[in-house]
């Protein structure tokens, strides 16, 4: 919880999600609680619950900017080391991206215990499959639909993005997405240190192939890694820095954007409204979906 913690928050909206942070009277309010709060009921348009398969986690949540017509559009999945999260916890990240002119999904997929890797790739894809196949009803391009996720979430991204078994598998294909993005996403984790996710991947026995780094290719989507230089949870250096290098090195568009001060949970805090100030990361995000590889020469 430390690493939300920060100083000199801008406005009264930051200076309470701080302050109840740093008091810890968050035992009934968490902090998603506090930056939820801070969305205006009439922000966007929100269709809620649509079913992208059968069980009861395939649900998504699809968010509108006013008036959207064949607008790009961002799946994000959400991190929680495989085992938890909830899609409503998220509607701070689907009010960032519409206010920028963004069809937002935001999808639940299966955690552990109910489901271990690749169950939750699997679930991931599928909710991809049926944005790419349904988004133009709710004003989306299908045509440009980038895959996000912030820790565990960005992991997911990184690989329907880089191996092709998963969006294969739902009837689709990594060459179908416009792009990719990863928050502070676990790309190259073996061996398992952390013990609550040594069962998700079958620890001692996760396959090499589960890991990021090991699917790089010359023609991968765009992606755009984002990472904070002061995240203590998954190594920037190791995960995300390395991952960018190997991508570039093989010849694929990848770009890297450290943020020096952010920790794990505050890179996508910032996507919220109190705490938007404090990096770039909606910005970064936003020119990404506008323009996701420009030429070495700008044009």
């Amino acid at each position: 919880m430390s690493s939300w913690i920060t100083a000199g928050p801008r406005g009264p909206l930051a200076i309470v999600v701080l302050a109840a942070l740093a008091l810890g009277l968050l035992a009934a309010c968490s902090p998603l609680t506090l930056l939820n709060g801070a969305v205006p009921d009439d922000a966007h348009r929100v269709s809620s619950g649509l079913a992208y398969g059968p069980l009861a986690r395939q649900r998504l949540d699809v968010y509108r900017p006013p008036d959207a017509a064949q607008a790009p559009v961002v799946v994000f999945f959400y991190g929680g080391s495989w085992r938890s999260g909830e899609r409503a916890d998220y509607r701070f990240v689907g009010d960032a991206l519409a206010a920028r002119g963004i069809v937002a999904v935001i999808a639940d997929y299966r955690v552990y215990p109910e489901a271990g890797y690749p169950d939750f790739l699997r679930d991931a894809a599928l909710a991809v499959a049926w944005t790419q196949r349904h988004i133009d009803a709710y004003g989306g391009d299908p045509r440009r639909v980038f895959v996000a996720g912030h820790s565990a979430g960005g992991y997911i991204a990184a690989m329907l993005a880089l191996d092709g078994r998963w969006l294969g598998g739902a009837g689709s294909s990594p060459a179908a997405l416009a792009g990719w993005i990863g928050l502070a996403g676990p790309y190259d984790f073996l061996p398992i240190v952390a013990r609550d996710v040594r069962p998700v991947f079958g620890y001692p026995d996760t396959p090499a192939d589960s890991q990021p780094i090991h699917h790089v290719t010359p023609d991968a989507p765009p992606g755009l890694l984002l990472t904070g230089a002061a995240d203590t949870t998954v190594d920037p250096r190791r995960n995300s820095a390395r991952l960018a290098a190997a991508l570039q090195t093989a010849g694929a568009c990848a770009r890297l954007v450290t943020y020096p001060d952010l920790g794990h949970k505050l890179l996508v805090g910032a996507l919220s409204r109190p705490l938007r100030w404090r990096a770039s990361v909606l910005d970064d995000l936003d020119a990404f979906v506008a323009r996701p590889c420009p030429s070495p020469q700008g044009e």
